[in-house]
């Protein structure tokens, strides 16, 4: 199946980005009293963990060999 084939190679391609691009994540605190409202707005960027992107990894590749085969199995 076509569907599974794209599928893998797809969870492979976030697999690799998750290793290398961090993701950017904001958080916004202060206190309001009346119309006066202090804030401090901060932004981190983390990674995702290496275990989650192997996950990911293992994952398309066994799509990709589960829709390989059922590919070549209807020829």
């Amino acid at each position: 199946m076509k569907i599974l084939l794209f599928a893998g190679l797809l969870l492979i391609v976030l697999g690799i980005a998750s290793l290398v691009v961090p993701i950017p994540r904001s958080e916004t605190s202060g206190i309001k009293a009346g119309d006066l409202s202090i804030g401090v707005h901060t932004t981190h960027s983390e990674r995702v963990s290496p275990i989650i992107s192997a996950v990911l990894i293992a994952g398309g590749i066994a799509l990709t060999i589960a829709g390989t085969r059922s590919r070549l199995s209807k020829n």
